[in-house]
């Protein structure tokens, strides 16, 4: 493994807070989500960024590199093509899987419109090594795969979440990206051990950590990238400091941005922590010990453990997006909690592209939407969620406002390029959907 660019602090870019980004004082580095930006026609904040050396990183949250198909070429030459127009050092991505059904399983193909968890497995090992060593072949800067969080747990796991980065790194030589925040979640929800898995990572392989705020309902962490950083959250970043010091640290902000001076002061948090760190370094941790669980090896083929894997992936997503049965071994609790939060996402996101729906429909929009996605999955990312909800309302006779209907009607005739479904074809997708709920 090639030594990793030291980066420093960072902080994420979001079009929202671009000009405080561009004025905070002693941000190094900053991190943009791939999918929210062109590779030819950049934001002109980040382009001033890169004129002054400011390094920006893509960061992808759609390969689905955990999922049982193989990586979709498009989708990794337009990630590459960001990464060469960002002059970035290095792209990241997730360890989980977005996406699942389709050919490979014989059933619908389904879209999560999040990040899953991946089952630490060995087929679920085999599938993402080979997936990765596919991606890493086809951009043109190292990559980095992120730890995610996540309210569920898969039945009959054979490794730790430590085990499972160890062996994959080992097998692909992929950097990490190490996210406090999410080991926290974990620790949360799942009951694992933040300092067990920093004791079981392979420190030489981290290229930078995320760290992010969240809040907990109900006994549940939700990673909502929306609340100021907690101090447990910081509390494992010093953990992390007094075995490594990383390449780099980045504060994640996605939603209900504060002031600058309050997220200038949450970076300062962060250069706190990592200096009381440094300063009471353990004494081992120029070489800590890794536990290591000796496994199969490396398969000689995959198509079979990507078949087990799909129909895997498929039932757990249904269960959550299509109101299909819990599969076997999992907690039924859990998975509702789960499905809700996956819907209330869709909902937030939809409401972001497409903004003129909740003024339509007002107060109606979230119930109504939520009623919607409780039975319909995602087929085609968010601007084509927004359109299939339109659709679904007007098919319906909804709004039962007239005026409003008829707002509704025109937003989706211009982006649909198509009349409205006439009467006819309300009945037949009525007729349809009664035979599908049966």
């Amino acid at each position: 493994m090639t030594g990793t660019m030291e980066l420093g602090i960072g902080i994420g870019w979001r079009p929202e807070i671009a000009d405080a980004v561009e004025a905070l004082p002693g941000v190094d580095w900053v991190e943009v989500v791939a999918e929210n930006i062109c590779a030819g026609h950049l934001p002109d904040s980040l382009a001033r960024l890169r004129a002054r050396g400011t390094k920006v990183i893509p960061h992808g949250v759609s390969l689905g590199l955990g999922g049982a198909d193989r990586p979709d070429p498009g989708r990794l030459a337009e990630l590459a093509g960001k990464a060469t127009a960002l002059g970035a050092p290095l792209v990241t991505e997730h360890i989980a899987f977005v996406r699942a059904g389709g050919a490979l399983t014989a059933t619908p193909a389904l879209e999560a419109g999040h990040l899953l968890p991946v089952p630490r497995t060995w087929d679920a090992l085999d599938v993402l090594c080979e997936n990765v060593r596919i991606a890493q072949d086809a951009l043109p800067v190292p990559l980095a795969l992120e730890n995610i969080a996540a309210l569920i747990s898969w039945p009959g796991e054979e490794l730790t979440e430590g085990q499972f980065l160890s062996e994959l790194v080992e097998r692909t030589g992929v950097r990490l990206l190490i996210d406090v925040a999410n080991l926290h979640t974990n620790h949360v929800n799942r009951g694992e051990d933040p300092v067990k898995a920093l004791a079981e990572l392979p420190a030489e392989a981290i290229a930078y950590v995320h760290v992010a705020g969240g809040v907990e309902r109900d006994g549940v962490w939700h990673d909502t990238h929306a609340h100021p950083v907690p101090r447990p959250v910081l509390d494992i970043l010093h953990e992390l400091r007094t075995r490594v010091a990383p390449p780099g640290v980045l504060l994640e902000r996605d939603d209900d941005f504060p002031p600058a001076d309050e997220l200038d002061s949450e970076l300062t948090a962060i250069r706190e922590t990592l200096a009381r760190a440094a300063d009471g370094q353990k004494a081992e941790a120029a070489g800590p010990k890794r536990e290591t669980t000796p496994g199969p090896g490396p398969a000689q083929g995959t198509d079979a453990a990507r078949e087990r894997l799909g129909v895997a992936q498929a039932a757990l997503l249904s269960a959550l997006v299509a109101g299909t049965p819990t599969p076997e071994g999992f907690d039924a609790g859990r998975l509702r909690v789960q499905s809700r939060a996956l819907a209330a996402k869709r909902a937030d996101v939809v409401a972001k592209v497409a903004p003129e729906l909740p003024e339509i429909l007002g107060g109606g929009y979230r119930p109504a939407f939520l009623a919607y996605a409780r039975s319909r999955p995602m087929r085609g990312g968010y601007r084509r969620d927004a359109l299939d909800f339109a659709e679904r309302l007007l098919v319906a006779g909804e709004p039962a406002d007239a005026a409003a209907r008829r707002r509704l009607t025109r937003w989706w005739q211009e982006r649909a390029g198509a009349r409205p479904p006439g009467r006819a074809t309300r009945i037949v997708r009525a007729a349809r959907a009664a035979l599908v709920r049966g």
